[in-house]
């Protein structure tokens, strides 16, 4: 994969697909995180000078123009964070949009409308990809939050190009997660978490055998409680995955790999943010309670193997973390990340949006910007995405 630093950008129209899919507040960015995170390839190319086109997606607009998900709060924000003005496009393709690209001087950015409000970017369409591929020269990919995509503007524009480069953010994140997988300090700890377990089946699969211990955590504990023969209660339980949480604990064991479950709960008759939380000492949940977070020596448990570790990747809270009352058990993982002295990967979506609301994002090693992308490289899969600028 070429580094942007080798890149030939100057004078050159750059199509840098970013990730600006924000919170809006009242037509205002509620949350720059990931406009921020894009700043220091927007500099680089501009000090180089390319000539800019930034290009993202904003909500689910489902492939018509849709004024709520326009991109001019965006770029409104962004002439603020870098202290001039950003010139904006009513499209991203299309004549008017070519005449604009053209007419860029190095150094200047031009913000695309929302792909998205073209159906031919969701699809990877030929034709889509064509009027894209009009507007610019050379490509970087510094939107690793959609790189697990394979879109137009993601895999079909660097495919057309053949190629392109990864934006610091992306190399950023390629690097974290390829230390973590494939040379981690040890001990390795993967704690997982969140509600289901179908949706952490490929990543426990890929990393139960490359982790010393395996910590799990929210709703998905309970469907492995119920597969050793514990009672639940009326937890959340995915009946028809309890004989593959029997096999992959069995391969863990197999393995000589940990398996950590939790030994006590918060529990709640209902599952609202106002129910009364009930503290259950033990591993089984008495019938007619749900666990919604982890128990208080669970989290001295888990706390004490997150401290100790060589290196953490965590990806899923341990209970709703969202509400007050079951929030302790995912505050007390990122505590302990922080108190670990090895390398911690936060692996984005919920995960990063919990240490970010206990305010301790910044002492993590490295919180990936994308929940759905980092979900599939712990699976070992290839992004799209990062295929694609490989040429």
């Amino acid at each position: 994969m070429t580094a942007l630093r080798e890149l030939d950008v100057r004078g050159k129209r750059v199509f840098v697909r970013v990730d600006f899919n924000v919170p809006l507040d009242q037509g205002r960015v509620a949350d720059d995180v990931r406009i921020r995170e894009a700043l220091p390839t927007i500099r680089l190319l501009r000090e180089r000078g390319g000539r800019i086109l930034l290009a993202s997606h904003l909500g689910r607009p489902k492939g018509k123009r849709a004024p709520e998900f326009s991109m001019a709060p965006v770029a409104a924000h962004l002439s603020k964070v870098l202290g001039f003005k950003v010139k904006t496009a009513d499209d991203c393709v299309g004549p008017a949009v070519e005449k604009a690209a053209e007419a860029l001087q190095p150094g200047e950015i031009l913000l695309l409308e929302n792909l998205r409000f073209h159906a031919g970017e969701e699809k990877n369409d030929p034709e889509f990809v064509k009027q894209l591929r009009r507007i610019c020269d050379v490509y970087v990919n510094d939107a690793f939050g959609a790189s697990h995509r394979a879109h137009a503007s993601v895999a079909g524009l660097p495919q057309a190009l053949g190629g392109g480069a990864a934006g610091l953010l992306v190399q950023k994140e390629i690097d974290a997660f390829r230390q973590v997988l494939e040379s981690p300090k040890r001990p390795f700890v993967a704690v997982l978490g969140g509600a289901k377990v179908k949706d952490k089946i490929p990543v426990v699969t890929n990393l139960v055998t490359k982790v010393n211990a395996l910590v799990i955590g929210g709703g998905m504990a309970y469907t492995f409680l119920k597969a050793m023969g514990i009672p639940v209660g009326v937890s959340r339980v995915e009946e028809e995955l309890i004989d593959t949480a029997k096999e992959i604990l069995a391969k863990a064991r197999a393995a000589g790999v940990e398996v950590m479950l939790p030994s006590d709960h918060v529990a709640a008759r209902e599952f609202k943010p106002d129910a009364e939380p009930y503290a259950v000492t033990e591993p089984a949940i008495e019938e007619g309670l749900m666990g919604l977070d982890i128990g208080a020596e669970t989290r001295r448990r888990y706390a004490a193997r997150v401290e100790t570790a060589g290196t953490v990747v965590w990806n899923g809270p341990m209970g709703v973390f969202e509400w007050p009352a079951f929030a302790e058990g995912t505050r007390a993982v990122a505590q302990a990340m922080t108190r670990c002295k090895g390398v911690t990967v936060v692996g984005g979506g919920d995960s990063a949006a919990a240490v970010a609301k206990f305010g301790l994002a910044q002492e993590m090693t490295h919180v990936s910007t994308g929940g759905g992308a980092s979900l599939e490289l712990l699976e070992g899969k290839t992004l799209p995405g990062l295929a694609a600028v490989e040429g």
